[in-house]
C-alpha cells in the first residue's frame, strides 16, 4: 500500500535548484545590501545630492532666446533699390548735361557777340552823330557780390551831376538878385562842366574796372581820387563865398536880404551834404570789399608796370626816344 502513497509524477530525486549553495550565497549577499539601502532615507538623499554635478552657467551674459528675423532682402526690395540708384544717376547725368549745354550756349553767344560788343554809354539815339564812348553792363561785367555797390556808385555819380546842376541854377538866382556875385555863377558853370565828366572818368570808371577785373591798381586810383572828391563835397557844402558854391555860409548870408534865393541855396547845401555822407559810406563799403578780394599795393605796382610795358604808345615813345638818343650819339661822334 505504501507504493500507492507515492506520487507517480514526481521526480525520483527531489532536487530544489534554489537550494544550491552558490545561489543561496549570492542571494544572501545581495539581500543584505538591498536591506541596507533606502532611497527615501535622509542619508541616501544627501549622498545623491553630493554626487550630483551642477551644470555650468554660460560664460556670457544671459539673454532671452529671441528669434532673429531674416535679414536677407527680398527680390522686390533689391529691384526697388537698383531702380532708385539708376534714377539718381540719371538725374545727375541730366543735370550735368544741362550745365554743359548752358556753358556751351554761353560760349557760343559770347563768341557770336564778341564783335557786336559795342559801346552803349551814354545811351544816345541812333540818329545822333555822337556815338557812345563806353560799354557798361552790370549783369555781364560785374560779379553778383559787387553789383549792388557798383550801382550805388553809379547812382551817386548821377546825384552828383544833378547837385552840380542845381548849384548852377542857385548861383544864377543869386546872380540875378545880386550882380556882384557873377564870379560864383561863372565858377558854378565851370564846376558843372568840369566835375561831371571828371567824376565819371576819374573815380566811377576805375571802380567799375576794379570790380570787373579785380584790378588792384584801379582800386588804388579810386581810393585816391574818391577821397579828394569827398574833400571837395565838404568844401562845397560849407559854401565859402566867391568859390562858386551855394553852401551853408552863402545861404545864411542871403537869408536876411533875399529869402527865396537863400532857401534855394540851402536846398543845394543839403544836396552837397548828402553827397558827402553817401561818399563816406560807399568809401567804407568799397574798402571792405577790397580787403576781401586779396588786392594789395604790391599787386597794384605789378599791374602798373605790366600795363606800362605792354602799352603800345609807351613802347613807341620808348623806341623813338632810344632811336633819337642813338642818332644823337652817332652824330656827336
Amino acid at each position: 500500500m505504501a507504493a500507492f502513497d507515492t506520487n507517480p509524477f514526481a521526480d525520483p530525486v527531489e532536487v530544489n535548484p534554489f537550494q544550491d549553495p552558490s545561489v543561496t550565497q549570492l542571494a544572501h549577499a545581495n539581500q543584505g545590501g538591498l536591506d541596507e539601502f533606502n532611497p527615501f532615507s535622509e542619508s541616501a538623499r544627501l549622498t545623491n545630492t553630493a554626487q550630483t554635478v551642477p551644470a555650468k552657467p554660460p560664460s556670457g551674459p544671459s539673454q532671452p532666446a529671441v528669434l532673429q528675423p531674416s535679414v536677407e532682402p527680398t527680390p522686390q526690395a533689391v529691384a526697388s533699390a537698383a531702380q532708385a540708384g539708376l534714377l539718381q544717376q540719371q538725374e545727375e547725368l541730366e543735370r550735368k548735361a544741362a550745365e554743359l549745354e548752358r556753358k556751351e550756349r554761353e560760349l557760343q553767344n559770347s563768341a557770336a557777340n564778341f564783335d557786336l560788343r559795342q559801346n552803349n554809354w551814354p545811351p544816345l539815339p541812333k540818329k545822333c552823330p555822337i556815338k557812345p564812348c563806353f560799354y557798361q553792363d552790370f549783369s555781364a561785367d560785374i560779379p553778383a557780390d559787387y553789383q549792388r555797390t557798383c550801382k550805388m556808385l553809379y547812382y551817386l555819380w548821377m546825384f552828383h551831376s544833378v547837385t552840380l546842376l542845381l548849384n548852377l541854377l542857385a548861383c544864377l538866382a543869386w546872380f540875378t538878385v545880386k550882380p556882384e556875385t557873377g564870379v560864383n555863377f561863372g565858377l558854378s558853370i565851370l564846376w558843372f562842366v568840369l566835375f561831371t565828366p571828371c567824376a565819371f572818368l576819374c573815380w566811377y570808371r576805375p571802380i567799375y574796372k576794379a570790380f570787373r577785373s579785380d584790378s588792384s591798381f584801379s582800386f588804388f586810383v579810386f581810393f585816391f581820387i574818391f577821397f579828394c572828391q569827398i574833400v571837395i563835397y565838404i568844401i562845397q557844402a560849407v559854401g565859402i563865398p566867391s568859390w562858386g558854391n551855394s553852401g551853408w555860409i552863402a545861404a545864411f548870408t542871403e537869408a536876411g536880404q533875399h529869402l527865396a534865393v537863400s532857401i534855394i541855396m540851402m536846398v543845394v547845401a543839403v544836396f552837397f551834404t548828402v553827397c558827402a555822407l553817401l561818399s563816406l559810406f560807399l568809401l567804407k563799403r568799397v574798402h571792405s570789399l577790397y580787403r576781401r578780394t586779396g588786392a594789395s599795393f604790391q599787386r597794384a605796382q605789378e599791374e602798373f608796370s605790366q600795363g606800362i610795358l605792354t602799352n603800345r604808345n609807351f613802347q613807341n615813345a620808348a623806341a623813338g626816344a632810344a632811336s633819337s638818343a642813338a642818332q644823337s650819339a652817332f652824330r656827336g661822334n
